[in-house]
């Protein structure tokens, strides 16, 4: 599905080719420490006590999936 409108879709394509290659990592930077923010508030509250570790094992297992376990071994005991 695309709801966007061949001038808007332009409009963007140039804008985004017009930037610099700093740009587009700045972009990218931004939106990751949002989704990175987003997915920590997501944790239950209950979770408070986590370890650095913990919280390290469970972004990684957001972002990454079953990369977390190659990474930091064994799952952490709190859900």
């Amino acid at each position: 599905m695309n709801d966007t409108s061949p001038e808007v879709a332009r409009f963007v394509r140039e804008r985004y080719a017009s930037m610099s290659g700093a740009t587009h990592v700045m972009i990218g930077a931004d939106m990751f420490d949002m989704a990175r923010a987003i997915v920590l508030a997501s944790f239950p509250s209950g979770l408070t006590g986590l370890t650095e570790q913990d919280v390290r094992r469970r972004l990684c297992a957001r972002f990454y999936g079953t990369l977390a376990e190659r990474v930091f071994g064994g799952a952490d005991t709190k859900s």
